[in-house]
């Protein structure tokens, strides 16, 4: 099963069969929406719009945990995200792909970013917080697209909903980051967690509002330059999905969770049990 987490209209690809909607009810709360169902030319596939249809969630208000715990829950073991992002950097113009590798953190702490608390303490390993066997194949078929792609960068991923200030912008650059988005290092941490393989296929929208030559970035030229970009986008999907059916095997991610629980198992609360049973149940038996 592989994931596609982005904006709507992602998960209406031609060729995707067998369509169907499921709602899911996890123990952290309602997903952003129904999972659309599907197989692309037999793969089976799960979409979710992370806002929601019709963009109904800010990045702080998205229920990360929800949206990946269903997704470990209907059996996905790779996810694809795809964003729109500013960029950072000159030579990342608008409407070209990036690649990301490397996130830097500047949430405020509101969200919800582990599934592992109330009585349980876990830590896995996340230097390299992107699936590196993912990442090499969504490489491969964005420049298989043809859209000028870019291999590598960071992506700050900041808090929202409001974008920078020129100052912030410039910091960002200043530091060597390539990208600016709101909602992908929240997602790639829970993925982890759930020993799902996650990469970014990142769109640049912008020049966020660094960039003296360029208007300062809006809803607007998000939209526009995201639209003109979806049939790529599809495209780039397709061809990943292709190559990790080729791949075989079990995902990358599986059994990083093995040794990253501190907390002696008869001391964990039933019902925090329950909650993570589903991501780390067999090394807690």
């Amino acid at each position: 099963m592989i994931g596609v987490i982005g904006g709507s209209g992602l998960y209406q690809m031609e060729g995707l069969t067998n369509v169907r909607e499921e709602r899911i009810d996890t123990p952290f709360g309602a997903p952003s929406d129904a999972y659309i169902l599907g197989d692309l030319d037999g793969t089976p596939m799960a979409f979710l719009p992370r806002h929601g249809r019709g963009h109904r969630f800010n990045p702080t208000e998205v229920n990360y945990r929800a949206n990946i715990w269903g997704m470990k829950k209907l059996g996905v073991d790779w996810i694809i995200s795809v964003s729109a992002v500013g960029s950072l950097q000159m030579d990342v113009e608008p409407g070209h792909m990036v690649i990301i590798d490397q996130f830097i953190d500047r949430t405020k702490g509101v969200r919800k970013c582990t599934f592992f608390e109330d009585g349980i303490v876990s830590h896995v390993s996340f230097g390299d917080p992107v699936c590196k066997t993912l990442r090499r194949f969504i490489l491969e078929a964005s420049h298989e697209s043809g859209a000028v792609t870019h291999d590598g960068g960071i992506y700050v991923c900041m808090e929202g909903p409001q974008f920078s200030t020129r100052a912030e912008s410039n910091l960002y650059r200043s530091w060597g980051a390539r990208v600016i988005g709101m909602t992908n290092l929240t997602e790639a941490k829970l993925a982890r967690e759930a020993e799902i393989s996650y990469a970014t296929l990142a769109m640049s929208t912008d020049y966020d509002c660094w960039h003296e030559g360029h208007d300062d970035v809006t809803v607007d030229e998000v939209m526009a330059t995201m639209g003109a970009n979806v049939g790529v986008a599809k495209t780039i999907i397709r061809s990943t999905v292709s190559r990790i059916v080729a791949h075989g095997g079990d995902a990358p991610a599986k059994g990083c969770m093995r040794n990253a629980c501190m907390t002696s198992r008869e001391l964990i609360p039933a019902a925090t049990l329950e909650k993570v049973s589903l991501l780390v149940g067999d090394y807690l038996s």
